[in-house]
């Protein structure tokens, strides 16, 4: 019996660690989603700003042309598909559900005979590919949550640059990004964006956004110009605003996860609690029953002896 209590006594010990470790990053995630939900509020407004007039202009010029509106884009057959993952763990299924939508992406891709160019922000995703001996064209890990907006400029340029590139190996013919809608602290879900090239017709992200009624704009000097200063800009202000909601909806679903884990800790704790008690009485128990036991012995055997 002391054994089996010291067992009990072990495994609450274990589980009352593992509880204060759930409980401390369940705070830590709480308190930074105020933090990334104002990043993503302040971002979102400037790329649906960009989108809307994008959108404007290609629906009052019937001869719009730049790179990124064409959609017979066959170069080189490349696709660019950016994943945006965890550097961490411990957030429930965050990363595995980017990976997986990631995964159906590029077998719809293959299955179209088109080649996806992966690319990477976070360590768990970076690992799920090199595990498989798939590394990644190009990885982002280690970004502190500070830097996520000046990091994915520079993603996003790197991005631009090689779907603008003229070198066959280096071209990128569609560009998609994976990572996750952040609609409050209880929902977010897994979404696909495709944000090159840009149809503005009901089946991409740009359209998804912008608005029924367009502004009246003037160009100066000519539509192509604009393209040529908006396009660019719509790129980079639509990655950076999916890292920050990706981040927002890490933070989330850690929150949930340790929330979940906090609760299943205290379970354990109760379970083994109780089983340490039952343990314990049955020891006791035994022992009042072995102690009347000896003197009934004692008692017998005395009256035999007069």
């Amino acid at each position: 019996m002391g054994a089996q209590q010291r067992e009990y006594k072990k495994r609450i010990s274990s589980a009352t660690g593992m509880k204060k470790i759930f409980q401390a990053q369940e705070m830590i995630a709480a308190a930074r989603i105020s933090k990334a939900h104002a990043r993503v509020l302040a971002t979102t407004p400037y790329a649906d700003a960009i989108t809307d007039a994008i959108a404007s202009v290609v629906k009052h010029t019937k001869d719009a042309e730049h790179p990124f509106l064409v959609h017979d884009r066959t170069s080189s057959n490349r696709v660019g598909v950016l994943l945006i993952t965890a550097d961490r763990g411990m957030a429930g299924s965050y990363s595995p559900s980017a990976i997986r939508e990631a995964e159906m992406l590029g077998n719809k891709l293959r299955k179209a005979g088109k080649e996806p160019v992966m690319y990477v922000v976070g360590r768990k995703g970076e690992s799920y590919y090199r595990f498989r001996n798939r590394p990644p064209h190009k990885a982002w890990t280690g970004i502190r949550e500070e830097e996520m907006a000046e990091v994915g400029l520079t993603i996003a340029r790197e991005l631009r640059d090689a779907l603008l590139s003229e070198d066959p190996s280096e071209h990128l013919d569609e560009l998609y990004v994976v990572g996750h809608k952040f609609h409050n602290r209880f929902r977010q879900e897994p979404r696909i964006a495709r944000l090159v090239p840009l149809s503005l017709h009901g089946d991409d992200q740009a359209a998804q956004n912008s608005s029924e009624t367009f502004p009246l704009y003037e160009y100066s000097p000519d539509p192509e110009s604009v393209f040529a200063e908006l396009v660019p800009r719509y790129v980079e202000s639509r990655i950076i605003n999916i890292l920050l909601q990706s981040i927002a909806s890490e933070h989330a679903s850690r929150q949930k996860a340790m929330k979940t884990a906090t609760d299943n800790a205290e379970t354990q704790i109760q379970k083994f609690t109780r089983l340490a008690n039952s343990a314990r009485q049955a020891e006791i128990t035994q022992e009042i029953t072995e102690i009347v036991g000896g003197a009934d012995a004692l008692s017998s055997s005395g009256r035999k002896e007069r």
